[in-house]
């Protein structure tokens, strides 16, 4: 028997940073996105975000790798978005997954609940810089929004 608790902090934005997530339905939309995670191994913890992107707190199971997770969330909520709400939804092609220690994951998850506080005060796209730097995960910022 193996034991795990693996912790994601991933976030990513829509297609060219449109704000296409209406206040209107985003509740409905993240409830979405929790039930997709449910249904690839997946627990959502909190899902919050802003017109033009999204952040998510997740524990997965080791069962599937984070490129073919995100593959699945990203495209089954983009379908969503586009027969429910949104015929022009679209994600962007590139995501950000951070790992998060559990004893960090509180911090992690009221970092996620206030986002439309923290966006009062820092762009998307200067919010999304900083996560990669601060996790050191080197970019090239000409790729960085495809």
């Amino acid at each position: 028997m193996s034991y795990t608790h693996l912790l994601y902090h991933i976030v990513y934005g829509t297609k060219n940073r449109h704000p296409l997530i209406s206040e209107s339905w985003e509740s409905a939309f993240y409830k979405q996105m929790g039930g997709i995670v449910r249904n690839h191994h997946g627990i959502a913890i909190e899902i919050n975000g802003m017109p033009d992107h999204v952040h998510l707190l997740v524990r997965l199971e080791p069962v599937i790798a984070i490129s073919d997770f995100l593959s699945k969330l990203k495209s089954l909520s983009s379908g969503w978005a586009r027969r429910t709400h949104e015929p022009l939804f679209r994600w962007q092609r590139r995501y950000a997954a951070f790992s998060v220690s559990e004893s960090v994951s509180d911090a992690v998850r009221n970092y996620i609940r206030n986002q439309k506080e923290h966006h009062k005060k820092q762009t998307f796209e200067e919010e999304y810089r900083e996560l990669l730097r601060l996790h050191n995960v080197p970019f090239d910022d000409r790729y960085l929004w495809e």
